[in-house]
């Protein structure tokens, strides 16, 4: 207890505070008194406002304006004294409650003050002025000498996340779904549950569960599912109504419309004569979400069977903040309806955030338009996009642009060019039923056959991220490999393209069917072009059996492995040698010995794969030779009729480009005029015989001609025009 010794009236001015917050006292002070705080519970004292301790009938008048002792008071802030509120703070009406203090409310549901002079009819946040109404209060307090000082205090506070505007606590009374009676109940049959990520299950889930408490289920608004509670207004009777029916039967009215304002006009008769009207509040909202199971197919009024065989869901996916939202009250209206779980699994997203790791806002324009990013990569790509990335269990994501043009790119185009690749060859070569003996056939049936198990395996799971990994390199292989490799066998026709238009007829189908959940539409493309006698579109076909590599399945997949392996550092060593891929070279040296060491797969007898690697790395010979140092060892020696060779392999490459650019499709023949000097044309007649099959060329002429494409070679020049 203190005295303020400057006070210029003469009055004396004592003050009581906590002796850790004297700091806070500006003016000179003398210490009157010191004592524990526990010496002044039970004290009267007289409120700042006391418009209401004047009310003798306010019931527990007689316990108000008195002095409580309270754990949540600390003397860090503040006086160490406070004043409380019960209807408007959850400290306080838990204290309210305990010391059966009187009930407050004078700010009403408006937001109005209301029996407080001098305030009366001010609004507690005014939205064009937040503060106005501290200011008036602060103007009261100092009419009537209760101001002591004032600061400017910065402090957090609760806002509307739609509009912005200031909220406040309000105590209302509340009507509750009595969750603690079948909590245990609930988390006995939680533990069925399967959670990706699994740690939520036991974690933020099962934490919350744990610590559930009964459900505040009634809200006063206007737009909402209304309570179908109705109460006598002179026996207090209640009545809970199920269906329509029952309150038609007992109201004798004829219900067509369940919002409020028509509901609530509906009255029922009571057992003691008087009337039973309905309960003011509507439902909160998230009770309405936890009936959706029940809802959408109107159990149990009809679709029983339905529901009966849909229920529990076999998966549900949202937010990692619906975890104690919409799971948690689906779990919880399941348990009390059904005695069981309302789903078997559940895939928790994570949040997608702007590019910079913010949260997306309109306001920020801090993210591209989604129907733009769609009308330019296309939907399949920002799906796919999204269903790679950990987003899918519960990491937040930040949204990349960049990311969706990759999977456009790497991923969507690929199967479209693969598509057109098709199509050029479809109606120009026969199919077969028989088994085709060629190395990349069965190779791509195998890879198919792999990636449709590991996708399989992981989706079982609902693992959705590691499910599309497979996709990606799996249409690489298909593009960059298969196709690529197998260009020749299209052009060339007869049996072996036979079996290429089968296998990739076969392999675009099953493909389909195995991307359909993740890219739906381009699925749907690919189907339709690849199917014989497939149903009507690939959305309806049944999913592909996944079947496991045998032995020599998988001993075939590491085999093609290391060959790609051998291409791609022989590619390495053409380029640091600073020979072109398309100047033939003479041979290359493998150590098997070295080969089955080191990747566990010999090549030796192995022809159709020895094949691959010369052809694509461009060499004449394939020879084993164990004495090599390294796994293999690139002849790069160029003879006069190597570099010849290679020559013939420039022109045709710069001829094909020709016709590219003119949009001829490969079985276009063409007429070609050659512009060079008698060297050049010496050159091209020894060739002429390559150049033509190798450009689908009927005739070769040698004459002067205008715009046409110029290609330097090392001894002399060439101009080309078809």
């Amino acid at each position: 207890k203190i005295r303020i010794k400057n006070n210029e009236s003469g009055i004396k001015e004592y003050f009581i505070l906590s002796k850790d917050r004297l700091e806070i006292i500006k003016d000179d002070y003398e210490t009157i008194d010191e004592f524990k705080g526990k010496e002044l519970i039970g004290k009267k004292y007289r409120p700042l406002f006391d418009d209401f301790a004047k009310n003798k009938d306010l019931k527990n008048h007689k316990n108000g304006w008195k002095i409580y002792g309270a754990d949540f008071v600390t003397t860090e802030d503040g006086t160490g004294v406070v004043h409380i509120a019960p209807a408007f703070g959850e400290d306080d009406m838990t204290l309210g409650q305990k010391e059966k203090l009187p009930f407050v409310q004078h700010v009403k549901m408006d937001g109005h003050i209301e029996g407080v002079e001098g305030l009366e009819g001010l609004s507690v946040k005014p939205i064009d002025n937040h503060q106005a109404t501290d200011i008036e209060v602060l103007k009261n307090l100092a009419g009537k000498g209760l101001l002591f000082a004032k600061e400017k205090y910065e402090h957090s506070y609760p806002h509307c996340w739609r509009c912005d505007t200031p909220l406040i606590n309000y105590a209302t009374s509340s009507w509750f779904v009595r969750v603690t009676k079948i909590k245990e109940k609930a988390l006995k049959e939680a533990k069925d549950i399967s959670w990706v990520p699994g740690h939520i299950k036991e974690g933020r889930f099962g934490k919350w569960l744990e610590g559930a408490r009964d459900w505040s289920i009634s809200r006063q608004r206007f737009w909402a599912s209304v309570m179908p509670i109705w109460v006598c207004e002179e026996c207090g009777e209640k009545k809970v109504y199920g269906s329509v029916a029952d309150l038609e039967k007992d109201s004798g009215e004829k219900v067509i419309d369940l919002h409020k304002h028509i509901v609530d006009k509906i009255t029922v008769p009571c057992e003691c004569g008087k009337t039973m009207k309905r309960i003011p509040d509507v439902l909160d909202t998230w009770f309405d979400s936890g009936s959706m199971p029940y809802a959408q197919m109107h159990y149990p009024f009809e679709n029983k069977e339905k529901f009966d065989a849909n229920f529990p869901a076999e998966f549900i996916a949202e937010g990692i903040d619906q975890t104690r939202a919409w799971f948690y009250y689906l779990h919880v209206l399941a348990t009390a309806i059904k005695g069981e779980v309302a789903f078997k699994n559940v895939i928790v997203n994570g949040i997608v955030l702007a590019e910079d790791g913010k949260k997306m806002a309109k306001k920020l324009q801090n993210y591209p338009d989604p129907m733009e990013v769609v009308d330019k990569y296309g939907a399949d790509s920002l799906r796919f996009y999204l269903l790679s990335t950990p987003v899918v269990r519960a990491e937040d994501l930040n949204f990349s642009e960049k990311g969706v043009d990759e999977v456009s790119k790497k991923i969507v185009s690929k199967i479209r060019n693969i598509i057109s690749f098709y199509e050029m060859y479809k109606d120009k070569i026969e199919t077969t039923d028989e088994a085709s003996e060629n190395v990349l056939d069965e190779w791509i049936l195998l890879r198919l056959r792999q990636a449709g198990e590991m996708i399989t395996k992981e989706l079982d799971k609902y693992n959705l991220d590691r499910a599309s990994r497979p996709i990606e390199l799996f249409v690489d292989d298909l593009s960059n490999w298969f196709v690529r490799r197998s260009r020749d066998r299209f052009k060339e026709g007869g049996q072996d393209a036979a079996f290429a238009m089968s296998t990739l007829r076969y392999v675009l189908e099953e493909l389909s069917k195995l991307v359909a959940p993740f890219m739906p539409f381009v699925a749907e493309e690919v189907y339709q072009v690849a199917k014989v006698d497939g149903v009507e579109s690939v959305h309806l076909e049944s999913w592909p059996k996944a079947e496991g590599l045998d032995d020599s399945g998988n001993l075939s997949l590491r085999e093609m492995l290391v060959v790609r392996n051998i291409v791609s550092l022989t590619l390495d060593k053409r380029l640091q040698e600073k020979i072109k891929v398309r100047q033939p070279l003479q041979k290359i040296k493998l150590n098997n010995k070295k080969i089955l060491e080191v990747l566990i797969v010999s090549l030796e007898g192995k022809d159709g794969l020895l094949q691959l690697i010369k052809e694509e790395v461009n060499v004449k010979e394939v020879v084993f030779d164990d004495s090599v140092s390294e796994m293999f060892e690139l002849d790069t020696t160029l003879t006069p009729e190597l570099k010849e060779e290679g020559m013939v392999r420039e022109i045709v490459r710069f001829v094909q480009g020709l016709r590219k650019k003119a949009g001829l499709t490969p079985d276009e023949k063409i007429k070609l005029t050659v512009d060079v000097d008698d060297q050049g044309k010496s050159f091209v007649e020894k060739f002429e015989a390559d150049i033509k099959k190798g450009t689908n060329t009927d005739s070769i002429k040698f004459t002067e001609a205008e715009d046409s494409a110029e290609l330097k070679m090392e001894d002399f020049v060439l101009k080309f025009k078809i």
